[in-house]
């Protein structure tokens, strides 16, 4: 199967770079539970450079960061060290200190008030908090612009500290949830998210290129990030997280390569076991796995930053839930990918599934804002459609 689908695969890659509108570089593999079965890289990193597109290139991670985060959360729990049900404030004071929004009054301050209940870290791992994102909230982006509220890509404390769009638990909105996940683990193990990352689940996956903490190692093989215009067109855009960031923000700061990724989604498929150890138990991932929203529903994700974001939706018209801490298609999906499989994506249009029932598990990576781009969307539907065919191929013959 590895063999035919490499020559579809290659093809879609080859399609995305020289189409119009194209990307400029794509890097997009395909892991079973043992190794990567396919491994493509497609265009330049620069649009505007000679240089090519490889495996080896690295990748501002954006929201692909949530779910190790998620991860080093649920370590936690196996430890006996957080109780989701808990006060999150209980672990990170500050989030105790957030209130509700109820909109703001005539000389456009905003109107604050207590939230009925506390925030827990089940709430933040399920999105249910009442936090948003300013790209996707018109309350948070009027905050930014009005209060100066920062952007979460200074990695400030301040960008974290927002009002509640709502009572904590009463719906699905997402946002900074993730950041905060990472603020509860550096308090309960006194260490900064990054350094727990490495000694629990970085080492023991093998992983050796991500790093909340840009350097030049990672700069020499950086892809681009590119801002693709209202006729098409993509301009490359001088764009870093910081190199030094106060915060590590669990939420979206990675840096790192999709092959470095990959040994992540390979636990995930292997029920937490890593090349070089065990990263979760078996019974947890098994637990992580399953839709904890309830009733609650994953809803569109409406673009209120033209620049940041399109409006953006996973299977429109299907159902979807969230685990700890994926989204989960509730019913088969157009691609072929079964209900109950895993996946999510980054604001700069990278995307990936963890198909525990079938063993395999795939990444696309991108640098193009907005996110939902048609261009490296479109085409990781086709690669994600493509190996489904094939693999339904495989079997029937």
């Amino acid at each position: 199967m590895a063999t035919d689908f490499k020559a579809t695969a290659d093809a879609i890659l080859n399609a995305v770079v020289t189409s119009d509108p194209r990307v400029p570089g794509v890097v997009a593999m395909l892991t079973d539970r043992a190794r990567n079965v396919y491994e493509g890289a497609a265009g330049r990193r620069w649009i505007d450079k000679d240089d090519a597109m490889s495996t080896d290139s690295t990748f501002a991670l954006f929201s692909t960061t949530k779910a190790i985060t998620g991860t080093a959360v649920l370590q936690l729990v196996e430890d006996g060290k957080l109780d989701l049900d808990a006060p999150a404030k209980d672990y990170a004071p500050d989030i105790g200190k957030l209130q509700v929004i109820e909109g703001f009054d005539e000389s456009g301050q905003p109107r604050l008030r207590a939230p009925k209940r506390d925030v827990t870290t089940r709430m933040l791992m399920l999105h249910t908090a009442g936090l948003g994102y300013d790209f996707f909230s018109e309350t948070y982006n009027r905050l930014a612009q009005e209060q100066d509220q920062p952007s979460v890509i200074t990695a400030s404390k301040a960008s974290l500290m927002t009002p509640l769009l709502f009572d904590p638990g009463e719906e699905w909105q997402y946002g900074t949830n993730i950041d905060w996940c990472g603020q509860v683990v550096e308090g309960i193990t006194g260490r900064r998210l990054g350094e727990v990352f490495q000694t629990r689940i970085f080492e023991p996956l093998g992983i050796r290129d991500m790093t909340f903490e840009i350097d030049d190692s990672i700069r020499q093989r950086l892809a681009g990030m590119h801002a693709r215009g209202t006729d098409g067109t993509l301009t490359p855009m001088e764009f870093e997280l910081p190199a030094m960031p106060e915060i590590h923000m669990g939420g979206h700061g990675l840096y790192g390569t999709v092959g470095d990724y990959m040994r992540f989604i390979r636990m995930w498929l292997n029920d937490g076991q890593g090349e070089h150890g065990r990263v979760l138990k078996a019974e947890t991932v098994q637990m992580a796995e399953k839709n904890h929203l309830g009733d609650k529903k994953v809803t569109m994700l409406p673009g209120v930053i033209p620049s940041l974001s399109n409006d953006a939706e996973f299977f429109p018209g299907l159902s979807k839930s969230w685990s700890f801490t994926f989204m989960v298609n509730d019913e088969e999906a157009p691609t072929g990918r079964p209900a109950g499989a895993l996946g999510w994506a980054g604001l700069a249009n990278l995307f990936y599934w963890i198909d525990r029932k079938n063993g395999y598990g795939g990444f696309w990576a991108t640098q193009i804002l907005p996110f939902g781009d048609p261009a490296s969307f479109g085409g990781y539907l086709d690669f994600e459609t493509a190996f489904y065919a094939q693999l339904a191929q495989s079997r029937a013959a």
